[in-house]
């Protein structure tokens, strides 16, 4: 009997332990792709929150832009039995399904630049998603006072979020400047540099009264901004949008980028973190509460939403120190 005691201690001991090491939470978070600067950084506040709250956490990043990929990283994370999974969606409806599969398994799921995603536990964003395109197209209209015409990049044109974005610059040039005429619809190249530059060249080539790139997605700025430079147009052509500062700083000073809005990657990363660790430790998000990284959130309930305001424009008295920060 004390043999059979001491055994029954003995695993008791081993079930607390491993107890105790499940509590840790699990997590991985599926980007849109990976080696980009964008996402180094965001790695970077996934990392570094994950470090601050005893979690464990990753990143996975694909190699290319293609949903099925985001599919293939979050089935492998189901697999994992991870406690929560972070996602910046490429295509919302080829996501939606094995995100299902994910909740049904018990897993919280948070997105972020997915406000039409279904199933998550929350969607959170750092600006509004009319706001930042509006505040874009202010900045086109303000270089572009003798009309023209301009071109619209999206990630691609199954991202949800920069097609929102492009939607409310497109309807604000529409109303307020009638004069600049959009050309085309949109482009969905702005995640890939070689394919920015070459789709800017062709632009330029066929509109000679082109004067302004609106271009949503961190590489879009940077491949119309080598176009512009390569056809000698700094200063006749005006490229803005959202990219990392220490990518573009270069075309800021020289003047081949007008400028533009973003929020900060690796704080976008720190949010997950933080969110991720409240789902899985079963805590509510409730209105008025503080978040870290997100400030006093009013959260949409019915729509799953946390829509906050901490937009940074990026111009040539604010890139160097962006850059400084390692965004």
């Amino acid at each position: 009997m004390k043999k059979l005691t001491g055994f029954v201690s003995a695993l008791a001991l081993t079930v607390g332990l491993a107890t105790g090491a499940a509590a840790e939470t699990t997590m991985g978070v599926v980007v849109k792709i990976g080696g980009i600067p964008w996402f180094n950084a965001m790695e970077d506040g996934i990392k570094r929150r994950a470090e601050e709250l005893g979690v464990t956490a990753e990143m996975i990043g694909p190699v290319s832009a293609d949903p099925a990929l985001q599919v293939q990283a979050i089935e492998d994370l189901i697999a994992k039995g991870v406690d929560v999974i972070g996602v910046v969606p490429n295509d919302e409806a080829a996501l939606e399904p094995v995100l299902k599969k994910a909740r049904d398994a018990g897993i919280k799921v948070i997105s972020h630049e997915g406000p039409g995603l279904e199933n998550v536990d929350w969607n959170f964003e750092l600006a509004s998603a009319d706001g930042f395109g509006e505040a874009h197209a202010k900045l086109l209209s303000d270089m572009t006072p003798e009309g023209g015409k301009y071109a619209v990049y999206v990630g691609s044109l199954t991202v949800p979020l920069h097609n929102a974005w492009a939607d409310a610059a497109i309807a604000w040039m529409k109303e307020n400047r009638p004069d600049i005429e959009i050309v085309g619809e949109r482009y969905g190249v702005a995640e890939n540099v070689d394919d920015s530059r070459s789709t800017a060249l062709d632009l330029i080539a066929a509109n000679p009264d082109l004067k302004g790139f609106l271009a949503f997605g961190s590489q879009g700025p940077i491949g119309a901004g080598r176009a512009v430079e390569e056809r000698r147009k700094t200063g006749e052509i005006h490229v803005m949008g959202p990219f990392s500062p220490g990518q573009g700083r270069k075309m800021i000073h020289s003047g081949v980028l007008a400028g533009g809005y973003m929020w900060n990657p690796a704080q976008a990363g720190e949010v997950f973190v933080t969110l991720g660790d409240m789902l899985a430790k079963g805590e509510e998000i409730a209105d008025g509460m503080e978040i870290p990284g997100l400030g006093v959130v009013h959260p949409d309930v019915e729509n799953k939403d946390i829509i906050t305001d901490n937009l940074l424009e990026i111009n040539a008295e604010t890139v160097d120190d962006l850059a400084d920060k390692g965004l």
